[in-house]
């Protein structure tokens, strides 16, 4: 059996509790032979000590008196030295190892409380697990977000590393997974080594039992952004974001933690049917801040203003009498618009198509056919062309 080892800071504690304990007991009235040793002036002493004797369980700040090889001594304060486990150094990095010096300050757990037959053991890494637990209670109750890393899934969700402990993403705590969705682990595959910011939503020390929120932490996380978003937005800003979504009267557009909507007239200067003629989901632009609706937490943005508008420039390019080329776009009763360049749309009313009389210009004129004209009038300030059919349709190649 290996003898107990002494600190200096044990040996002084030991001669002073001598002292304590034949002072109380002279008190007393206790007569002490001078051979009296120091087993029965500890005795003496009992709940009288300032230093408790460790109990299996305990959590002890100590000191590293020596550490040499695989033994690493600590001083908890107790009678006798204590030992770091073997199974506790094994299960440290090489870094972690290193950082045990003597004179290092740290909390150990008592895996082993000191007797007659036994050394006195503690462990480092249950005390850091401990500590851990505590730190992840805390965190529950006051919802604070942390960073955690991806290291495995299985059908269930993910399972990730924080601090010294294990904690379990479910598939419902995911953000754009659900559940029941089957497709999901595939794409589970792609967090492997990720770094998230989630929230603590349950702790179970007893059974080891921690479980993050990824969804939760994006919620607030979003919340948060456009509470700020919002108080820095002004009408006129141009801003970039990323399209969101494409609906039929218009594209959703992400700020950074709001979406404002770009109604399907604003999206460009030419005339659209839908707004994936022009946009994709996923994709930047830049958008100017057309309207805000604080209260309602809703902005009106617009694509096709980050451009010059092409009306601007119309009196300067083309003039009354002028002949030009283009595509007709939309048939009406009472005549036929034409696009003569991408955001210039002009008007051929029905008197103006073309000689010989004919009862609607669906007779003579589909969509998408190329023809020329001549410019009656230019209204650039009331975006307004008006425009004379004076040949025939030109025939597609």
């Amino acid at each position: 059996m290996r003898l107990p080892q002494k600190s200096f800071a044990y040996s002084a504690i030991k001669h002073t509790l001598i002292y304590k304990a034949v002072t109380i007991l002279k008190m007393d009235n206790t007569q002490i032979e001078p051979e009296e040793d120091f087993a029965s002036a500890w005795e003496a002493m009992g709940q009288d000590s300032s230093i408790a004797v460790p109990s299996k369980g305990d959590i002890r700040e100590g000191t590293i008196i020596s550490a040499r090889g695989d033994e690493i001594l600590v001083d908890i304060g107790a009678k006798e030295d204590a030992v770091v486990s073997s199974y506790d150094l094994q299960h440290m990095s090489n870094e972690e190892r290193r950082e045990l010096q003597v004179g290092k300050k740290l909390y150990v757990y008592v895996t082993r409380s000191e007797d007659r037959d036994s050394e006195l053991v503690v462990s480092i890494n249950l005390a850091r697990a401990y500590a851990d637990w505590q730190e992840a209670e805390k965190l529950r109750e006051s919802a604070e977000p942390v960073q955690c890393t991806v290291t495995g899934s299985n059908k269930g969700g993910l399972v990730c590393n924080w601090r010294g402990l294990q904690g379990f993403i479910p598939l419902s705590q995911i953000s754009g997974l659900g559940s029941r969705d089957t497709s999901s682990q595939d794409a589970l595959a792609a967090y492997m080594d990720m770094e998230l910011t989630v929230k603590i939503i349950e702790v179970n020390r007893r059974r080891r039992r921690l479980i993050m929120s990824e969804r939760a932490a994006r919620r607030e996380s979003r919340s948060h952004l456009r509470e700020q978003l919002l108080a820095s937005l002004q009408e006129g800003q141009l801003r970039t974001g990323t399209v969101s979504s494409l609906r039929d009267f218009g594209a959703f557009v992400d700020l950074g933690g709001i979406d404002g909507l770009v109604h399907i007239s604003e999206i460009s200067w030419s005339r659209i049917q839908h707004p994936s003629e022009m946009l994709s989901v996923g994709q930047q632009v830049e958008v100017l801040v057309l309207r805000l609706e604080l209260e309602r937490q809703r902005i009106s943005l617009s694509i096709k203003r980050t451009t010059p508008d092409p009306w601007q420039t119309l009196g300067d390019k083309y003039r009354v009498g002028q002949e030009v080329n283009g595509v007709i776009t939309r048939i009406v009763d009472f005549g036929v618009f034409v696009e003569i360049e991408p955001g210039i749309e002009g008007l051929v009313h029905q008197t103006e198509l073309a000689d010989g009389s004919f009862s609607t210009p669906q007779e003579q004129l589909p969509s998408g056919t190329p023809v020329k004209l001549i410019i009656l009038a230019v209204a650039p300030e009331q975006h307004h062309l008006s425009l004379s059919l004076r040949s025939e349709p030109e025939a597609e190649d």
